[in-house]
């Protein structure tokens, strides 16, 4: 359980009575007569009661004024729930709701360039113009249109524009390989393809004009390119070499008009977007998720779970391959300036992030965990180098941290900021589990399962766990889980993702363990547990013993099953600079693990890496390593392009050939 000395922070009169809750709870008492005696109860209801709920997200968020519908929830069963039949949204069309040319709509930044806005007014008139662009080349409701683009506003224009238009919108980042970009845009077989020359990052610049020309030439579907002049001048129309069947067009020539925003009537349903799963254990999933869905469920989440306001400037580091740019985006719902960072986080040093920060003047900043860790282990101090008198949360996700790094960022980011853990996920593009401005935030756990959320921690014969690790599952419906999959037109790809281990209720693929005061502890993915001798462990428990050593730089840690019933748990280590994996080491590490952690799971092996490879989102390979450690090919385990470091593959399919396994301790 929490003691006091884990508290960080506390709830005040002030914050609750800003936030975009309390008006909530003061609408329902208003209006339905509904009164809570705390968040737990306020969750309870949340999902016991999914129309009562969904119906008054719709009513605070003034979704009534655009629409009306049947029914909140006209089938509840899983997969095929039927969110709203007969109402009719738009992305687009509710992204500008809350415009106003008080504040800028968008605030872009590069490493070393000076804050660009763009006021709302702008914003709409170059969706406008590019919306036209897209109906001139004769996409309509229901196309696809593909971007291949970094964090800018090229990205924001492109998606609304093809929101307007009822496109469904999917992107790519310029950083992905040329062979990860064909393998999921090729399932999603755009007609109009919207690309940059190249983008910078870490003080350097890419030149990406033939890898535009390789995806062209393997887009069969495609009959337009927009190229986009981002890091040279008016680059010749013959440097992109398109196909002769390929028509190209200026991005600058499309967004020159001046007419009004034309946004299709759509249903609830319609598709707005295609997300992609990591590839990392074969052909990317392509996620399709609908207008009305993402609308609500991103009304709900970002403002009665995350407390964006409309005059938050609001920054999440991140590409475009990644879902929480969606999820940044999403921001816009409630009339927030986007501030747009194309760079490194950690350019010019580690703190880089935090100078965009300072120079956007950034209410709300999101990061991965990769970075908050990195940020602690340099011993970063950004509240004494910049300021950041402005910032009021920060947004933490992708992976567990370790408590010393949530300590970290309470003292080294200022007291009064709030450090909001959130797990969620491209399948529904959202959160399940956050923080709330009624809870405090204690070291180490995500305050509550977010509101209509119907999270549950079960063992495997479906008996709800309470204090005990199991699998996270949700157990009703949510209004932003996936239409369906790309080339899935019987569902069976869809329903082996979520519903085989249960059927009828979403297994998310993380060991959770859920407290009886509603607190969350993610321990990792449930198909890289780590069991030994019928004792599980999530990796980010051998991490935040780990990485904690000053010698290691990065880590990996897989238990794998092998064939001849043995099962082999190897740590496999990027040493610090200077240092040196010899017996002390090893030995250093296998008493930190045996001490603080576990006696069971003290590896097998510890084995010097040179990198450890990663999703494009910054997760670690587990499950495509321990697949290679089984026997199978480098080449089956992951898509081409999908990760960085590739070559290490190679490598542990190399360890794997040669591997016996013998006890380190």
């Amino acid at each position: 359980m929490s003691t006091d000395s884990d508290l960080l922070w506390s709830p005040s009169p002030a914050s609750t009575a800003d936030s975009d809750l309390a008006r909530f709870l003061d609408r329902l008492e208003r209006t339905r007569g509904l009164r809570f005696s705390d968040y737990a109860e306020l969750w309870r209801w949340s999902t016991g009661d999914l129309p009562g709920f969904w119906s008054a997200v719709w009513e605070h968020y003034g979704l009534d004024a655009v629409s009306g519908y049947d029914e909140v929830l006209g089938e509840a069963a899983m997969p095929g729930a039927v969110w709203f039949p007969g109402a009719r949204l738009n992305f687009a069309e509710r992204c500008f709701a809350r415009a106003t040319d008080e504040r800028p709509a968008l605030v872009a930044l590069t490493e070393d360039g000076e804050p660009e806005e763009t006021s709302w007014r702008e914003l709409r008139r170059q969706v406008a113009a590019l919306a036209a662009g897209l109906r001139e080349m004769g996409v309509r409701p229901g196309d696809r249109v593909a971007g291949y683009l970094p964090n800018t506003p090229h990205a924001v224009v492109s998606l609304l524009a093809a929101a307007a238009v009822g496109a469904v919108w999917t992107v790519c980042s310029p950083d992905f390989g040329t062979a990860g970009v064909l393998s999921r845009l090729r399932q999603a077989e755009p007609t109009v393809l919207l690309a940059v020359d190249g983008y910078r990052h870490g003080g350097r610049e890419y030149d990406r004009l033939p890898a535009v020309a390789e995806i062209a030439a393997g887009l069969p579907t495609l009959r337009h390119l927009v190229t986009i002049d981002h890091l040279r001048p008016a680059s010749p129309a013959s440097a992109w070499s398109p196909r002769g069947d390929v028509v190209q067009h200026r991005w600058a020539a499309l967004t020159a008009g001046d007419i009004p925003l034309d946004v299709a009537d759509l249903p609830f349903d319609h598709p707005l977007w295609i997300l992609w799963s990591s590839g990392t254990t074969g052909r990317p999933k392509g996620i399709v998720q609908g207008h009305g869905g993402i609308v609500v469920e991103l009304l709900k989440a970002l403002g009665l779970g995350c407390d964006l306001r409309a005059g938050d400037r609001y920054l999440f580091h991140t590409t475009t391959g990644w879902m929480v740019w969606n999820f940044m985006v999403g921001g816009l719902l409630h009339g927030s300036t986007l501030v747009l960072y194309d760079g490194s986080p950690t350019h010019p040093d580690t703190d880089g992030l935090w100078g965009i920060a300072e120079r956007a003047g950034a209410t709300v900043v999101g990061v991965g965990a990769a970075y908050l860790t990195a940020a602690e282990r340099a011993d970063s101090h950004p509240a004494a180098r910049h300021g950041l008198g402005a910032l009021r949360t920060v947004l933490q996700t992708g992976s567990a941290l370790p408590p010393s790094t949530w300590r970290w960022a309470h003292d080294r980011l200022g007291p009064d900021v709030r450090l909001q853990s959130i797990c969620g996920g491209t399948d529904i593009c959202s959160v399940l589990a956050g923080a709330s401005v009624l809870l405090p935030v204690r070291v180490g756990r995500i305050p509550c399962p977010a509101l209509g959320v119907a999270l549950a921690s079960w063992d495997r014969d479906g008996r709800p766990l309470t204090g005990r690790q199991g699998e996270l599952v949700v157990t009703a419906p949510l209004p932003s889980m996936p239409l369906h999959f790309l080339g899935d037109p019987d569902g069976s790809r869809y329903r082996a993702s979520y519903f085989d281990t249960y059927p009828g209720v979403w297994r998310h693929g993380d060991w959770v363990t859920v407290e009886q005061d509603l607190t969350v502890v993610v321990a990792g993915r449930s198909d890289s547990t780590l069991n030994r001798m019928g004792v599980r462990m999530g990796s980010a428990d051998i991490y935040a013993v780990v990485d904690r050593l000053p010698e290691v730089a990065d880590s990996l840690v897989v238990g794998a099953e092998l064939p001849d019933g043995d099962y082999h748990m190897p740590l496999f280590v990027v040493l610090a600079e200077g240092a040196v994996l010899d017996d002390a080491l090893r030995a250093r590490i296998a008493t930190a693990i045996r001490h603080r952690l576990s006696p069971r799971h003290v590896p097998d092996a510890v084995v010097e890496v040179p990198a450890v490879p990663r999703t494009l989102t910054g997760k670690r390979l587990e499950v495509p390593v321990k697949r290679i450690l089984q026997g199978a090919a480098a080449a089956e385990v992951s898509g081409e392009g999908s990760v960085t470091a590739p070559e290490m593959l190679a490598w542990f399919a190399e360890y794997a050939r040669g591997v016996r396994p013998s006890r380190t301790r």
